[in-house]
């Protein structure tokens, strides 16, 4: 197959969404199909085959994020001449519509991903004040409507879709993980490179520092259990908008030595976390499934997250972690329970190891070209349908 990936956001800018992108494009492509991608351009982009730039500017709201400029003279003949035969689609706004525009014109399948719960991400848009909770739930919908097919990462996701009036066909395809990625850190590397005492249990976050993550709940939790398990270290590794402000907040709350805030770092260094932590811990409620929890399942770690949307589907209570309600009490005396008894960490554990391999890269890809082929065969596209 020909494929046509638009995305509003994609390397060398991390995300869950870039994340999902670059996995998926690996295994196709591996597999023998041909995936081009259109995404915004960045300051250091590098040129890379089937890749396509679009002219952007920098967003108002996050220094890092491209707005691509959803134009160019050049598209037409390239889409024309590349006879793609789908077009799959990461985002309801700019080169995502661009790309909708382009299925319809050519006569081609419709894909879009559902990655963002748009609702809980306004505050990064100007003048957010206008831009309310139901106007991103009206533009999610309409655009899903408008869709061939769309995918979603968990099934809590389909449900929320459908609940807010979308009617298009829905299937449910997690972003899968190159599992042996995870499970061949380096133990010492993170405690080395951060200077962590060897006796000392080691909390590990990894995501966007951004609003939508809560850590600030987290850092509340972390007072508590740190109250009542002192040898304990809180590692956050990733970047973003909020890290000035969290690091203040982590020294009001007497913890400026408990907290280590690693920054953005590679992904082998970042498995080094992993293989290096005693128990992960999430308390983002945004999350439309939360890849980094597989990845830690991978590499052995329990899970102690906030049971939010995707989360609930990533984590098997009592099995390989907890799931919590948004309170920062509950979410500490599950973290001290697994810290307190090893006997119950090990086995989650080695249950965590196990559960991760169903999120594997290459079953995820297998159930993703089992709906583009279903797609292609079922020739129900409506000509007359535009965006």
């Amino acid at each position: 197959m020909k494929i046509g990936i638009f995305t509003d956001s994609y390397l060398p800018y991390t995300s869950g969404v870039v994340r999902s992108i670059q996995t998926f494009k690996e295994e196709l492509t591996r597999l023998g199909h041909d995936v081009f991608i259109f995404a915004p351009s960045y300051r250091n982009c590098n040129n890379e085959s089937r890749v396509f730039r679009f002219a952007s500017i920098p967003s108002l709201t996050n220094r890092e994020f491209s707005l691509a400029v959803p134009f160019s003279l050049r598209l037409k003949p390239i889409i024309h001449g590349l006879q793609l035969d789908l077009i799959h689609v990461h985002s309801p706004f700019l080169l995502g519509r661009l790309g909708a525009r382009y299925a319809r014109k050519e006569g081609i399948p419709l894909v879009f991903t559902y990655h963002t719960l748009y609702e809980e991400y306004v505050h990064y848009v100007p003048f957010a004040q206008s831009f309310t909770k139901e106007i991103a739930q009206k533009i999610s919908r309409d655009f899903c409507n408008q869709c061939d097919l769309v995918i979603v990462p968990t099934a809590i996701i389909a449900e929320y879709l459908q609940k807010i009036g979308v009617t298009a066909n829905i299937s449910k395809v997690p972003t899968g993980i190159k599992v042996a990625q995870y499970q061949n850190g380096d133990r010492t590397w993170l405690r080395q490179r951060f200077n962590i005492g060897p006796r000392e249990k080691i909390l590990l976050f990894v995501g966007r520092l951004g609003q939508e993550k809560n850590i600030g709940l987290l850092l509340e939790s972390f007072r508590l259990v740190n109250s009542e398990i002192n040898q304990t270290t809180l590692v956050l590794v990733g970047g973003g908008p909020e890290e000035e402000e969290l690091r203040i907040e982590a020294d009001r709350l007497g913890l400026g030595e408990r907290v280590v805030f690693t920054g953005t770092l590679p992904p082998e260094e970042v498995a080094n976390c992993y293989a290096g932590s005693d128990l992960f811990v999430f308390s983002s409620i945004s999350e439309t499934q939360g890849i980094v929890i597989t990845e830690a399942k991978a590499a052995g770690l329990p899970v102690v997250a906030v049971g939010a949307y995707g989360v609930s589907e990533m984590v098997e209570h009592g099995m390989d972690g907890y799931l919590t309600e948004p309170d920062p009490l509950q979410l500490a005396e599950h973290i001290c329970s697994v810290l307190k008894h090893d006997s119950l960490r090990e086995q989650m554990s080695n249950r965590a190891r196990t559960n991760a391999t169903k999120l594997s890269s290459a079953n995820c890809t297998t159930k993703l070209i089992k709906c583009y082929k279903d797609l292609l065969r079922s020739d129900k596209l409506d000509d007359s349908t535009c965006i």
